[in-house]
């Protein structure tokens, strides 16, 4: 049992890592055996939590890479100095922000900014961890966080449900194109999920109110609670384990039933929060 969904000798870059999913897929990935590299904009965020990691495992297991996943020439400089060292066998694409609002309060500005990460930040990593797996040629698996947008229809989310189904798409392209390279890809899609930023969000939105808007928004989920980020980081550690060798080009549901469960509740209790659609456009989320 040991050896069950072990990473031992594994090198995974996790985008996204400073908090929340990524942080604990960093975490996890370490436990069983893998040398994990977060990256994320926030650098004093990605430095603690490889500080945390090393202290928790006590031996030096994981490094805080400081990366704008938008900017091209970080991305392809990062990657290359991570693949000299000893390769890359897995990457998390697990960076991504957010937007509420349907396609009359939605801006252009909105779209290109939710792109920017979403999509190009995506394509931009994957395209690195690709170049370095077919040189080493090890093969590798890319893991894709998509979202339960990219398999359900969720009310006042045009951009960022069109982001998730293209990162759905991107999966199954990148899955295509390299199966016979041995590069695995799939795509997890969670539903919401309790991140630092539920927390910030609620109480900087509404102060007072913080039990009762927690209680809203994890409504919406079909069990009436939010996913912890280590559900996800569990599905993440067998997807890009050895135990998942034959499953590639596929989409994972983590929701709750949101996307496979006949729930009521089909529509987001962002709006009861906020009437005016206005204000709800420019708020940021992270399911």
């Amino acid at each position: 049992m040991d050896s069950l969904f072990s990473l031992q000798g594994k090198r995974a870059i996790i985008t996204g890592a400073a908090d929340g999913i990524g942080k604990e897929m960093a975490m996890l990935f370490a436990k069983r055996g893998a040398h994990v590299f977060l990256f994320d904009l926030n650098s004093a965020g990605v430095e603690a939590g490889a500080k945390e990691i090393n202290s928790a495992l006590g031996q030096n297991v994981a490094v805080g890479v400081a990366c704008d996943v938008t900017k091209s020439a970080e991305v392809q400089s990062s990657f290359a100095r991570i693949a000299e060292e000893g390769g890359i066998d897995i990457l998390c694409n697990n960076a991504g922000i957010g937007h509420v609002g349907n396609i009359e309060v939605a801006e252009e500005a909105d779209l290109d900014r939710v792109v920017k990460v979403n999509i190009n930040g995506l394509f931009l990593c994957a395209k690195a961890a690709v170049k370095a797996m077919v040189a080493r040629g090890k093969g590798g698996v890319i893991l894709n966080t998509g979202s339960c947008a990219s398999l359900n229809p969720i009310q006042d989310r045009i951009v960022y449900a069109t982001t998730k189904g293209a990162t759905m798409t991107m999966t199954t392209s990148l899955a295509t194109d390299h199966v016979h390279q041995g590069i695995r890809c799939n795509c997890i899609c969670p539903g919401r999920v309790h991140t630092p930023f539920v927390d910030n969000f609620i109480k900087k939105n509404y102060p007072g109110k913080e039990a009762e808007m927690f209680k809203q928004l994890a409504s919406y989920m079909p069990q009436a609670r939010m996913l912890h980020p280590r559900e996800i980081a569990a599905l993440a550690l067998y997807l890009v384990s050895d135990e998942a060798k034959m499953v590639t080009g596929a989409a994972f549901p983590i929701d709750g039933g949101i996307v496979g469960v006949d729930h009521p509740k089909k529509y987001d209790t962002v709006n009861e929060m906020h009437p005016s659609l206005a204000v709800a456009s420019s708020l940021v989320s992270k399911l």
